[in-house]
């Protein structure tokens, strides 16, 4: 049985070319933007979106008037996607860059998870959740949707628990919410976990 293929910039970038793109949803997904309504008003805070794709959530803070919001994919023609649709997204923050090689200075006040952790290597969970930290001000958040299920073991996508997720966070994170979400889209339902963890201060 041939291995899998690494999953990297090549395989990302060629799954776009062939429109091969299932976890893209056309648009912001309803929990994430039910919690960037309740923000408030923009303001300077710098909003990390990793594993960003075509990016319908830096999108929709952009249009509502966020102006630090970075977006990073190893895939060239995800962030032309987002540039080719929001011709007034700054170029500057669209980042051809890999995740856990980003710099943690200035420090993130905010990082938005929709289809990253999933679409990562499991035996990289750990360590995504230890960037995220180092990545995250003191106090900063980490938010978005993990599912909550199990995908077929090739992936990816990759599935996976509650229980497993907490292990990967705990040493970093207060968990604010890490609860079924109860606003997925359709095909979703039942199978996203919403959270909305805390970096720790210590």
């Amino acid at each position: 049985m041939p291995p899998n293929p690494p999953l990297d910039t090549a395989y990302w970038q060629q799954r776009y070319e062939i429109g091969q793109t299932g976890w893209d949803a056309g648009a912001i997904t309803p929990p994430l933007r039910e919690y960037f309504n309740q923000l408030g008003l923009p303001d300077g805070r710098r909003i990390l979106i990793p594993g960003a794709g075509r990016s319908y959530e830096a999108e929709y803070l952009h249009d509502a008037g966020w102006p630090n919001v970075l977006v990073a994919d190893l895939a060239p023609a995800a962030l032309a996607a987002l540039q080719a649709r929001v011709p007034g997204f700054p170029a500057a923050h669209l980042l051809l860059a890999d995740f856990f090689a980003l710099e943690s200075v200035p420090p993130f006040d905010l990082i938005v998870e929709q289809t990253f952790f999933c679409a990562l290597d499991p035996a990289l969970r750990p360590a995504y959740a230890r960037q995220c930290a180092q990545l995250l001000r003191p106090g900063g958040t980490l938010v978005g949707l993990l599912f909550d299920t199990e995908f077929a073991p090739a992936g990816p996508p990759f599935g996976g628990s509650r229980e497993e997720y907490r292990a990967y966070f705990e040493p970093y994170f207060d968990f604010a919410h890490f609860t079924a979400a109860t606003n997925s889209l359709p095909p979703r339902q039942g199978r996203e976990l919403f959270i909305c963890l805390k970096k720790k201060d210590r």
